[in-house]
C-alpha cells in the first residue's frame, strides 16, 4: 500500500493519542517504517536520530534480535496464560524476582499491568485498599506536584496536573489535591536549592493542615518531571519530601514511569537519593517499548497490610494481560541487555549530552539547559532577563517539532517552547553529538523566523 493511502486511511479512521483531531486530519501522518539502534526510517526513506526514544521507552534502542528471538520463543511455547485463579507461567515470575532483588530497599511485590497510566490507577486502589484494611478508610485525599504527569486513566488524569489532561474531562476530582512544583528556573523563591526544598516542606505542610493530615492517603512524585518540560529537582529536594512523608505516615509514591531503566544513570532514579518509596511505578523502558508492560512495586508493610486486611477474601483488582508471558520475556531480555552494557554507555553518553547541550546556553534563544544523564531539556526564551516563553500564539510546539524533523531529528517539543531528550541508551557519540548540533541548527533557523525575532529582546 502506497504511503499516500495509507496517510488517508490514518486521518479517516485511526483516533491519535494527545492531539487536536482537526489538526491531525490538516497536517496528516508522518510514517515511520523503519528503525535500527537510535535511528529510525520514514516512508520516504530518510534517516532520523530518535532523540526522545518513541515516547521516552525505546530504553535499549531499536531491532534487538535477542528480543524479537524471545518474544517469539515465548509465542511458541505460551502465548499467554492468566493470573487469576491462582495460574500463572513462569517468565512474570521470573522479572517480579529479577525486578525484586534490583529494587530499593523492601519493593519486593511486583503487580505487572499494561503501561504506566493503568500502574498508577492501581496505586491508587492499592491504597485506599491499603486504608480500609487499617480501619483508616477517610485517609482518602491524594497530593500531587505541580507540573507533574502521572498517566491519562481516569484516576491518574487528576493526579497529573496539566491543564490539557483536564479541561473538558471533569478533572481534578475534589480529592485529589496539588502543591507547586520545584520548577528550579522559573519557582517564584528564585534558584537557591534550600530555599526552594524549605518553600516545597512548608507548602505540603500547609496543604496536609488544610485538607487534614488524618485524611490523606498519599503523595505522588516524579524523581523528574517529564511531561511538565523535564523539571530536575534540587540535590535533597525528594528525599526531604519523603522524609516528611514518613513523619505524617502518608504514603509516598515514586513515579518512575519515565526515569527507570537507566534514563537518569541508576536502575531506578529513586537511588540517586538512596530513598525507598511506599509503592514505585515504572513502565516503558521496562520492555524498551517492544510490547506494552507496566508494574506497581509495593514494599512489605504495604503488601502485608493488604494481604491480612483481605484475609481470604480476593482483593478485586486485575486485568486480563496482567503478567502476561511475551511481554515477561521481552522484558527479561530487555534487562539482560541493559545490564550487559547499556546501562554503562548510557551513563557515559548522557554525560556527553548533558556537556553538548550546556554549550547551547550562549545562544539568544536559549534561557535554561537541564537534565540528568539521558533526560534532558533546553528551554526556549525571546527575553532571558526577564524568562519570555515563546508566545503561545506561535504554536511554538510544532513550529520547533517539524523544524528538528526537518533536520533529521525527532525531539519532543513542548507547547512553551521546551525541547525535551530522552535518547536511547544504545548511542554512540557521533549520534550524540549530532542531536546536539542539529539542535543548535534549529535554535539558529528559528532565531531567523521572521515572528520570533518581531518579539526577541535581548
Amino acid at each position: 500500500m502506497l504511503s499516500n493511502s495509507l496517510a488517508e486511511l490514518d486521518r479517516r479512521h485511526l483516533v491519535h493519542p494527545v492531539s487536536s483531531f482537526r489538526g491531525h486530519e490538516a497536517r496528516g501522518v508522518r510514517l515511520l517504517q523503519s528503525a535500527r539502534g537510535a535511528v529510525v526510517t520514514d516512508a520516504e526513506g530518510r534517516d532520523l536520530i530518535d532523540g526522545f526514544a518513541g515516547l521516552w521507552c525505546v530504553n535499549a534502542g531499536y531491532g534487538h534480535e535477542s528480543v524479537v528471538e524471545a518474544a517469539a520463543a515465548q509465542m511458541r511455547q505460551l502465548p499467554y496464560a492468566t493470573g487469576y485463579f491462582d495460574l500463572g507461567a513462569e517468565a512474570p515470575i521470573r522479572l517480579a524476582a529479577e525486578l525484586a532483588e534490583r529494587a530499593p530497599g523492601d519493593l519486593d511485590h511486583v503487580y505487572f499491568c499494561l503501561g504506566g497510566s493503568d500502574a498508577v490507577d492501581s496505586t491508587i486502589r492499592f491504597i485506599r485498599y491499603y486504608w480500609h484494611s487499617r480501619g483508616k478508610p477517610q485517609r482518602d485525599l491524594f497530593i500531587s506536584v505541580g507540573q507533574g504527569y502521572h498517566g491519562s486513566a481516569s484516576g491518574g488524569a487528576g493526579l497529573t496536573a496539566l491543564p490539557a489532561f483536564h479541561e473538558g474531562f471533569g478533572l481534578p476530582y475534589d480529592w485529589q489535591h496539588k502543591i507547586s512544583s520545584h520548577y528550579i528556573y522559573r519557582n517564584p523563591v528564585g534558584q537557591d536549592p534550600q530555599a526552594i526544598i524549605d518553600a516545597s516542606l512548608a507548602e505540603l505542610r500547609a496543604k496536609l493542615a488544610e485538607i487534614g493530615e488524618d485524611r490523606v492517603a498519599a503523595f505522588y512524585v516524579e524523581p523528574i518531571q517529564g511531561s511538565g518540560g523535564v523539571l530536575v529537582p534540587p540535590p535533597g529536594w525528594i528525599k526531604a519530601m519523603r522524609d516528611l512523608c514518613a513523619e505524617h505516615e502518608v504514603l509516598f509514591v515514586a513515579d518512575e514511569v519515565i526515569t527507570g531503566f537507566g534514563r537518569t544513570g541508576p536502575l531506578f532514579a529513586c537511588e540517586d537519593e538512596g530513598i525507598v518509596p511506599d509503592l514505585m511505578t515504572v513502565a516503558k523502558g521496562l520492555t524498551s517499548g517492544y510490547v506494552p508492560m507496566g508494574a506497581v512495586f509495593m514494599r512489605n508493610h504495604v503488601y502485608e497490610t493488604i494481604a491480612e486486611g483481605a484475609g481470604a477474601k480476593a482483593v478485586g483488582h486485575g486485568f486480563t494481560y496482567s503478567a502476561h508471558p511475551v511481554s515477561a520475556a521481552v522484558a527479561l531480555e530487555v534487562l539482560a541487555l541493559y545490564e550487559g552494557g547499556l546501562f554503562e554507555n548510557g551513563r557515559r553518553m548522557g554525560a556527553r549530552l548533558m556537556a553538548g547541550l550546556a554549550e547551547l546556553r550562549d545562544h539568544p534563544l536559549v534561557g535554561d539547559v537541564r537534565g540528568r544523564g539521558m533526560l534532558a531539556a533546553v528551554e526556549l526564551v525571546t527575553d532571558k532577563r526577564n524568562k519570555t516563553p515563546l508566545p503561545a500564539a506561535l504554536d511554538p510546539a510544532n513550529r520547533l517539532f517539524d523544524r528538528a524533523w526537518e533536520q533529521g531529528l525527532i525531539v519532543r517539543s513542548f507547547a512553551q517552547g521546551i525541547l525535551g531528550y530522552a535518547p536511547p541508551l544504545c548511542c554512540t557519540a557521533d549520534e550524540i553529538d549530532a542531536i546536539v548540533e542539529r539542535s543548535r541548527k534549529v535554535l539558529d533557523l528559528t532565531l531567523e523566523d521572521p515572528e520570533i525575532r518581531k518579539v526577541l529582546r535581548g
